[in-house]
Parts: structure tokens; C-alpha cells; sequence
């Protein structure tokens, strides 16, 4: 984790940041047509607590969140993956969705070493 980049960090943040916005508007939206909201908010309760966690790693922030909700957390994001991963595969090359997905992907796999990380020591 050491070894990241600060362009990577940033660029890591910012996308965790963009995807918490992304989830908090599907949710606001989904909410409001009375569907089942169960999925996203697991799914944003899970990238705020990689993005808490990176920052903890890389800035020394403190999180208010327990080993049991980064584990779960943990879960949710390894299933999160591959789901972005069909996307990116789907998408077109040079495009600025596919741009956008590649560093959500590596977003979210910096997210779980820093939670596997922070789980072996």
C-alpha cells in the first residue's frame, strides 16, 4: 500500500467519492419509486467504509467503523467487482465511461488490500 502513487491515491479518492455520490442518487431515486432499496445501501454503506479505510491508511484518518462492518464491507465489494468489471468489458475502448471504470475498479481493489491489510495485522 506503500507504494501507490499520489496521482493513484487521488485519483482512487476521488472515484470512491464519485461512486458514494452515484449510490446516494440511485438511492434518493429508488426510494422515492418505492422499489427495494436493500442492494444499493449495502453497496454504499460498503464504498464509504473502503473509502473511510483507505484514508485511514494513507492519511492517517480515523473511522468510526467496526471489524465486523469491514468485514461485511469486505463482502460486498469483492461481489461489487465483478459487476464493474462486465461494465468495463462492455464498454468502448478510449471512451470516458471506460476511463472512468478503470479507476473505479482499481479504486475498489486498493479498498479490499487496504481492508485485507488492516485485517492480518
Amino acid at each position: 500500500m506503500e507504494n501507490v502513487s499520489n496521482l493513484d491515491r487521488l485519483e482512487s479518492i476521488k472515484s470512491l467519492q464519485s461512486t458514494i455520490s452515484k449510490l446516494e442518487n440511485a438511492l434518493s431515486q429508488m426510494t422515492q419509486k418505492g422499489v427495494n432499496i436493500t442492494l444499493v445501501k449495502k453497496r454504499l454503506k460498503a464504498v464509504r467504509i473502503g473509502l473511510a479505510i483507505l484514508e485511514n491508511v494513507w492519511d492517517q484518518r480515523p473511522h468510526q467503523y467496526t471489524q465486523i462492518d469491514v468485514v461485511e464491507a469486505r463482502d460486498v465489494l469483492i461481489d461489487l467487482l465483478p459487476v464493474i468489471e462486465n461494465s468495463y468489458a462492455k464498454s468502448k475502448s478510449g471512451s470516458p465511461q471506460r476511463t472512468l471504470l478503470e479507476r473505479r475498479i482499481k479504486a475498489l481493489e486498493l479498498a479490499l488490500q487496504a481492508i485485507e491489510n488492516l485485517s492480518n495485522s
